[in-house]
């Protein structure tokens, strides 16, 4: 028997919902820029990563999208513009040590997810091979990123995309909330923890916001270690144009993640050389954090009903099954 008291507050959720999310992404913006308020710092700081994505993820369950459009362009593009932001704060030298430190187990990891992912996928729950594939995809690489480059070259349609996709983003959205607590837990180190999330997590976004959540050395070597990971994409899209056979399909590796580089090499070899430059540095740096957070409210918010619903029971399957391998494996490797 329904509720007529719930179905009211449900009725006056949805229909004011423009003017909640108006109100509600105003105050959020809010309190970020407080940080440059004299005496508003300690404000500032109530409005976490977590945070963010949790007012995005209530938001868009309780009242629906008022503003697709919008919300969707900026989960996206403010996202990519905070990651480069964040490498006017990292230098060549740190960076190339911590991409370098974990190659190996990088490669080892891309390889082994797409096999096992397979095996998952194809043999025991029997997904479709692209929607398997694309899935896998996501998970060994950068998430949604992976499965735009590869899915035109599998000749994915829209509905196998949406799936691999959607499943993807729930995981992401699963992962920010559970991993700083689970490092903390276990008492990972900075760097060991942003090894984890950059490996076991699948999109940039939860990356960056897991390791801003969990500190800031943590947020510099994941961003980096994720972002090189992110350069598999080349190889993988070459090695998936001759399993499937495509010719004529144009690799591109996202230009955000060519900007974040361009960043690092402009700040180690000229803004930090001086004292000015270094503090605009600094300054582009903690800017592109504040977005980082605002960020996360528009990825919450991307994250409807109507969304989970479209998602198959055995592709969620799959990707929660080849998330937890993945996670226990990569943590055992730095544990031991």
């Amino acid at each position: 028997m329904k509720d007529p008291e719930k179905d009211t507050q449900k009725n006056f959720l949805q229909k004011n919902s423009k003017t909640i999310y108006i109100i509600l992404l105003s105050l959020l913006a809010l309190l970020l820029l407080s940080a440059h308020i004299p005496g508003c710092a300690n404000v500032s700081g109530l409005v976490t990563p977590p945070v963010a994505l949790f007012c995005g993820l209530a938001f868009a369950l309780l009242c629906g999208q008022p503003y697709p459009t919008f919300n969707s362009k900026m989960s996206k593009y403010l996202l990519q513009y905070s990651v480069v932001g964040l490498g006017f704060g990292m230098n060549v030298e740190s960076c190339l040590q911590s991409g370098s430190d974990g190659m190996l187990f990088t490669i080892a990891s891309v390889i082994g997810t797409m096999i096992i992912g397979w095996l998952i996928g194809r043999k025991v729950l029997k997904v479709d091979t692209k929607t398997s594939y694309l899935i896998s995809s996501g998970t060994a690489i950068c998430g949604g990123s992976a499965i735009a480059a590869v899915g035109p070259v599998v000749k994915a349609d829209n509905s196998q995309m949406s799936v691999a996709l959607v499943t993807v983003f729930v995981l992401n959205a699963v992962a920010l909330f559970i991993f700083p607590p689970i490092g903390h837990a276990l008492d990972l180190s900075q760097k060991d923890f942003a090894t984890w999330a950059a490996i076991a997590i699948h999109d940039t976004s939860s990356v960056v916001g897991a390791g801003a959540a969990y500190g800031d050395e943590s947020l510099e070597i994941a961003t980096t270690i994720k972002l090189t990971r992110a350069l598999w994409i080349i190889p993988l899209a070459l090695v998936t144009s001759f399993i499937f056979k495509a010719k004529g399909q144009k690799v591109k590796v996202p230009l955000f993640i060519i900007l974040f580089i361009c960043a690092i090499l402009i700040n180690t070899y000229l803004l930090s050389q001086t004292l000015t430059g270094a503090c605009v540095g600094n300054a582009i740096n903690l800017i592109a954090r504040k977005f980082l957070t605002l960020s996360l409210f528009f990825i919450g918010a991307s994250l409807t009903r109507q969304t989970l619903m479209s998602v198959g029971l055995k592709p969620m399957l799959q990707g929660v099954i080849l998330w937890v391998v993945i996670s226990l494996v990569t943590l055992a490797y730095i544990l031991i």
